[in-house]
């Protein structure tokens, strides 16, 4: 039996290629009240790199994880990512959140059967967009995450 990680200690991985999006997730997130560390990273080959990188990452990569995963996105796309983190003994119970502007059936199909743990499309109007963020936020405050494989 592991306990779960409450959901302060957990650091959002935030894969996300447009600055303009980055940076409104993130202040929506706060405004929601989310005080957990943001990890932005602005490709597929970046947040490979990350969780499968050298010591400091696998250090670092001892706590509590939630993937925020765009599909389209340079170098490696979204769902290779989910491909590679969900097929990994050490990640796969790592939480996998596809937030993208992609809402075609078969993508959303292709990453439920890879693994993701949920399927958000962002709405192109920004109070929809801002309003969806922030229930992200309310729903990351009551989330409880197991730690990483040992």
């Amino acid at each position: 039996y592991v306990n779960a990680i409450a959901s302060t200690d957990i650091m959002i991985l935030l894969v996300e290629d447009d600055d303009g999006h980055a940076e409104l997730i993130k202040d929506c997130l706060k405004e929601s009240g989310i005080v957990n560390p943001i990890r932005r990273f602005r490709d597929g080959q970046e947040i490979i790199d990350y969780l499968f990188g050298g010591q400091e990452a696998k250090k670092e990569l001892a706590g509590g994880y939630l993937a925020l995963l765009d599909i389209r996105i340079p170098k490696v796309d979204g769902q290779e990512v989910l491909r590679r983190i969900k097929g990994d003994a050490r990640l796969k119970t790592l939480p996998v959140i596809m937030l993208t502007t992609t809402d075609d059936p078969r993508e959303v199909q292709s990453s439920y059967r890879m693994g993701c743990n949920a399927y958000l499309t962002k709405p192109v109007d920004y109070d929809s967009f801002t309003e969806l963020i922030r229930y992200l936020g309310q729903f990351i405050r009551i989330l409880r995450i197991a730690p990483l494989a040992e």
